[in-house]
């Protein structure tokens, strides 16, 4: 049995079992509150730079395969469990979950009492902390942990970006032959997605609504963008500091009133800020697939998948020209604004899930209505 330590910057230290890579890593420590959908949270760029603590108790008991990843590879910089199992029982398995990560050299430390780390950073805060499954002394794995530069101001999107663009034309996939997934409705708009860190889901849900997709990298200007005559435009999720984001920032300005706009996430977070609005870190972040959001429109409560430790002031926002449409009800946090004149609208949430509830998919057909508003109004009035 080989040993796993987790030291965190306030000098805290949890030793436990560990499996995965024989490696040392470091980042921001935050959790996660999801009861499935490990593989999904573990491939998730937006995870890049942090070590993940899992709150349910048992985790890689299904093990791994390749429909459920949401990127290329694993983002996560360490995974933390109460329970980790080597042995995976499920008839869609392909390969146990301490391999998969381990072959991607991430570190996982079980037999820590993830109850008490969790309520540390539920009470002081995310942290900075280094993971090590090839020893090291405690103490000097806390002074490199205070070395970790902090989440707040790292630019990370560009790096997990893609380096090219690309076409996606893969709609979801059924997970069981219960169930029943509807054929994909006919393409209707062609969709420019900018890669901040974009999960497949969110690919799928927008073929699934009619989109021809055109995935680009962070670092596309909007003149490239509009050159590939797009009839939206779609900002994706991503890793770290929206406010470093300035080039991204920037090329989102210019396409604000000439597209339709829809953000998901940090792509929520960039079209606050271009619209001049502020953005600040939360204490422990939101991350999770239990989170319930307030639709002020529908006057609803959805439950949300959630996944980000940045927010955006509503009251940096001018109320003249945005609305705001949804609100966190734990911490009532800004989730969702719409301008109130240009064809834009954003929210802080996952509503394409994966893992989480399905309860927000209906975004994807608000914005099919937006481009249909968009275009019907353009050519009443040519």
């Amino acid at each position: 049995m080989r040993k796993a330590v987790l030291a965190l910057e306030d000098g805290s230290v949890f030793e436990g079992r560990a499996f995965g890579a024989l490696t040392e890593s470091g980042g921001e420590v935050v959790f996660n509150t999801a009861i499935t959908g490990y593989q999904e949270i573990f491939t998730d760029p937006s995870y890049s730079g942090q070590i993940v603590v899992l709150t349910n108790p048992q985790i890689g008991n299904y093990g791994a395969n390749r429909q459920d990843v949401e990127s290329g590879r694993p983002y996560i910089e360490g995974l933390v469990v109460r329970d980790f199992s080597p042995i995976a029982s499920n008839w869609r398995s392909e390969q146990e979950a301490d391999e998969f990560l381990a072959e991607h050299g991430i570190p996982i430390a079980s037999d820590i009492d993830t109850r008490a780390l969790v309520r540390r950073l539920r009470t002081h805060g995310a942290m900075r902390g280094v993971l090590s499954t090839c020893g090291g002394d405690p103490q000097t794995l806390v002074e490199r942990a205070r070395r970790i530069p902090s989440m707040q101001g790292l630019a990370l999107a560009p790096r997990v970006s893609t380096d090219s663009p690309y076409e996606w034309r893969e709609p979801p996939q059924s997970c069981s032959p219960s169930e029943r997934i509807p054929a994909p409705e006919p393409i209707r708009y062609h969709v420019v997605a900018f890669d901040y860190g974009i999960k497949r889901n969110i690919l799928r849900r927008l073929v699934q609504v009619g989109c021809r997709v055109t995935v680009v990298p962070a670092t596309t200007r909007a003149e490239e963008v509009l050159a590939l005559e797009p009839d939206g435009v779609f900002l994706s999720n991503g890793p770290g500091d929206p406010e470093p984001l300035g080039a991204q920032i920037a090329e989102i300005r210019k396409l604000i009133g000439r597209k339709p706009l829809f953000g998901i996430c940090l792509g929520h977070q960039l079209l606050g800020l271009a619209l001049g609005g502020r953005t600040f870190k939360l204490k422990f972040g939101h991350h999770g697939a239990n989170h319930p959001v307030l639709n002020r429109i529908t006057n609803k409560v959805e439950i949300t998948s959630q996944n980000h430790g940045f927010a955006v002031d509503p009251d940096s926002l001018a109320a003249s020209e945005v609305e705001l449409t949804h609100v966190n009800l734990n911490d009532h946090t800004l989730e969702g604004f719409r301008h109130r004149s240009h064809p834009l609208f954003c929210v802080q949430y996952h509503p394409e899930a994966a893992p989480g509830p399905h309860d927000s998919r209906y975004l994807f057909d608000d914005f099919i209505r937006l481009m249909d508003e968009f275009y019907g109004a353009a050519v009443k009035n040519a």
